[in-house]
C-alpha cells in the first residue's frame, strides 16, 4: 500500500485503510496481526527492520486504548523486539510513539532495531534521521517483504 496523500482520520486514514484491507496486504504490512494491533515494516525508512505497531482501531493516543489493547501492546513490543534481535542481529530495540506527522496521527508505536555498529550520531532519538533520508535510500519493498517473512517465522506467525 502506498501513502498516496490520504488524509488522517476516518475512512481516509492510511492506517485504517491498511487495517481494512488486511487480507490483501503484502507481507511487509502484516508481519504480525493481533487482536488490537498490526505490525508492519515502516514505510519511507532507510533502516531495514524498522517496524511499527499500528492500532487496529482509530485512536490517536495511548490514553484511548482499552486495558486489553494496552496489555497486548506490551507483549507485542516484547515479541517483536526479540524477533528483531534474532533476525537482524541488533543489540537492542528502541520503542517510541509520537503519531504527530501529518497524515500519520493514527496511533502507531515504532519498534526500531539498533545495530551494534550504528554510528553514535544515529543512536537514540537521532535514529529518526532514517525517516528523513532521500527516497533513493529507502528500504525497497522486496527487502521489507523478505524481512517480514523472516520476522513472522521467528514469531511463529504467517504473514
Amino acid at each position: 500500500m502506498d501513502w498516496d496523500g490520504a488524509a488522517a482520520g476516518g475512512q481516509d486514514c492510511y492506517s485504517c485503510a491498511g487495517n481494512a484491507a488486511l487480507a490483501g496486504l503484502p507481507p511487509r504490512e502484516r508481519v504480525l496481526v493481533g487482536t488490537g494491533w498490526r505490525a508492519a515494516h515502516a514505510i519511507r525508512t532507510a533502516l531495514p527492520g524498522w517496524l511499527v505497531l499500528v492500532s487496529r482501531r482509530h485512536v490517536t493516543s495511548p490514553a484511548e486504548l482499552t486495558e486489553a489493547e494496552a496489555a497486548e501492546l506490551g507483549v507485542l513490543t516484547w515479541r517483536l523486539s526479540r524477533a528483531l534481535v534474532e533476525v537482524t542481529g541488533c543489540v537492542k530495540t528502541y520503542v517510541a510513539a509520537f503519531s504527530e506527522a501529518a497524515g500519520f496521527e493514527h496511533l502507531h508505536v515504532h519498534v526500531v532495531p539498533r545495530a551494534a555498529d550504528l554510528p553514535p550520531a544515529d543512536q537514540g532519538p537521532d535514529v529518526f534521521t532514517f525517516l528523513r533520508r532521500p527516497e533513493a535510500e529507502w528500504v525497497p519493498p522486496a527487502e521489507m517483504n523478505d524481512l517480514a517473512i523472516r520476522l513472522a517465522a521467528a514469531l511463529g506467525a504467517a504473514p
